[in-house]
């Protein structure tokens, strides 16, 4: 396995951190590449045009810093690769995986809400969708 990529969802920090664990524990083993990836949601235009100019680049440099310091706290500072891409997060950890040419994906799993009911969770369209292997990290501390 030579690249393994962790979808991170830094609002959700203990699921993603079982999942950031579990893909720094496969990297080490398999001796791969370990790239961690945050996927800030694309704001609509019309409210875009209420926001401050710099709200844009402002989130995106809040979520890279957010997912460096996540690396950093599980021992990652330089051995992680760390990517920040705007839209929707399903279609981008996909289409990202498939641009690195992941050999897994390992995806967190956290405790539904109505709209993973009603929409279907990121993590079921990563499994369902995926062209690599994919496992689902689930966090049982609590």
């Amino acid at each position: 396995m030579k690249t393994i990529l962790v979808p991170i969802d830094i609002s959700e920090e203990k699921a993603s951190a079982a999942a950031l664990r579990l893909g720094r524990d496969m990297a080490k083993m398999y001796g791969g590449k370990l790239v961690l990836l945050n996927v800030v949601e694309q704001v609509p235009g019309y409210v875009v045009a209420q926001l401050p100019e710099d709200f844009h680049r402002g989130a995106l440099a809040d979520a890279r810093a957010r997912l460096k310091a996540m690396a950093q706290e599980h021992g990652l500072d330089e051995t992680a690769d760390v990517v920040v891409r705007e839209g929707h997060a399903p279609t981008e950890i996909l289409a990202f995986a498939e641009d690195i040419e992941a050999d897994m994906i390992v995806v967190a799993s956290h405790t539904p809400g109505l709209v993973d009911y009603l929409l279907g969770s990121v993590a079921a369209r990563v499994v369902r969708h995926a062209q690599c292997s994919v496992l689902v990290a689930r966090n049982f501390e609590g």
